[in-house]
């Protein structure tokens, strides 16, 4: 895992022009998502793909923040030794810190200033701030659709990834003044129209071994070439490609049984941290990675299981005929052209 170097004190790890492993998941979580997301877009109207994609996402979040200031803070706190008549008095107390949270946006990233005796402290979870401009993209995408002309004319999606991949290239022009959120959904906003555009294209453009390759090599010259935006206008490359090796490398039977890659997205970070109070990263790096990723899937299913999958069913069910879901629920039709496998809905972020 990508965060495991600096949460376990190994430093940043490798990084490719400039951005760490973690930047470079984020990146590439958007581009799938743009693609998944898309599809449901076009299979649903937008209230039931709003629907679809709170609840989706939202209701884990709020579980997520509850279960870090209601269980993982505690832990800390006694772990640190701290006096508990002062845990609930702190500008960060874990009512402030779920309430502040609720709107997607991260407003606080420790509970009561833990995690502090670890080598990254004032942080619970650093995955979950992608959530709010997921969201934002959500919202983008399910307005273009409502144009008519969008619905008639796919096409489009490709002069609006073209159009934000300019954006990015010109920040420097306009970003200055703008609020930092803009900024930022700016970089974002062409990988998630990146998928989209796979999307589009992938019935004329089949997930095939000699074109995954053909865009692995483009997207690598794009990304070392081009300064700045090169990653944004090789996105929809990074997406054909990450699409490709989800239906050729294995996945795991967990995975098979339970749709746990959103709860694995949200949960991870925290369960690290966790883990750094038990003294596994004094285990080596490997081996605290591999005791975090099993940790983590086993929290990753019970969300899945009591949390994730009762609230799509919920959400399907406000509906009299929904249109044939995947095993996400959301919609989203369950294989690609030439009848390979989608990978699972990894809300993420």
């Amino acid at each position: 895992m990508a965060h495991g170097y600096y949460l376990s004190g190994a430093g940043t790890g490798p990084s490719i022009q400039g951005e760490n492993l973690g930047g470079w998941a984020v990146f590439g979580f958007f581009t799938i998502s743009g693609y998944l997301i898309t599809a449901s877009r076009f299979a649903n109207p937008l209230g039931r793909y709003l629907v679809l994609r709170v609840a989706r996402i939202y209701p884990a979040f709020v579980v997520c923040l509850v279960v870090t200031a209601g269980v993982f803070a505690p832990i800390a706190w006694a772990a640190e030794g701290r006096d508990w008549s002062s845990f609930l008095t702190t500008p960060t107390s874990p009512p402030a810190y779920v309430l502040g949270n609720l709107a997607l946006r991260i407003n606080a990233y420790d509970v009561a200033g833990t995690p502090s005796a670890v080598p990254y402290p004032g942080a619970w979870n650093g995955s979950l701030w992608t959530l709010y401009f997921e969201f934002l993209c959500y919202l983008l995408v399910g307005l273009l659709v409502c144009l008519p002309v969008v619905r008639r004319h796919r096409w489009l999606i490709v002069v609006a990834f073209a159009g934000s991949v300019v954006a990015w290239a010109t920040v420097g022009a306009w970003g200055a003044g703008a609020y930092s959120d803009v900024v930022l959904l700016a970089r974002l906003l062409p990988a998630f129209l990146g998928g989209a555009v796979v999307w589009v294209a992938i019935g004329r453009v089949p997930l095939r071994t000699p074109f995954a390759l053909g865009a692995l090599v483009l997207a690598v010259v794009l990304v070392v070439s081009v300064e700045h935006w090169g990653a944004q206008a090789a996105s929809p490359l990074i997406a054909y490609v990450l699409l490709w090796l989800s239906t050729v490398l294995p996945s795991p039977a967990v995975a098979r049984r339970h749709d746990i890659s959103y709860g694995v997205y949200i949960y991870a970070f925290p369960m690290q941290q966790l883990l750094v109070y038990a003294g596994a990263h004094r285990l080596g790096l490997v081996a605290y990675d591999v005791l975090a990723a099993l940790a983590t899937a086993v929290v990753a299913v019970v969300s899945w299981r009591l949390v994730e999958r009762p609230a799509l069913r919920w959400a399907r069910h406000r509906f009299r005929s929904p249109p044939p879901v995947s095993a996400s629920g959301d919609g989203v039709p369950s294989q690609a052209a030439g009848g390979a496998p989608l990978p699972s809905r990894n809300d993420t972020g």
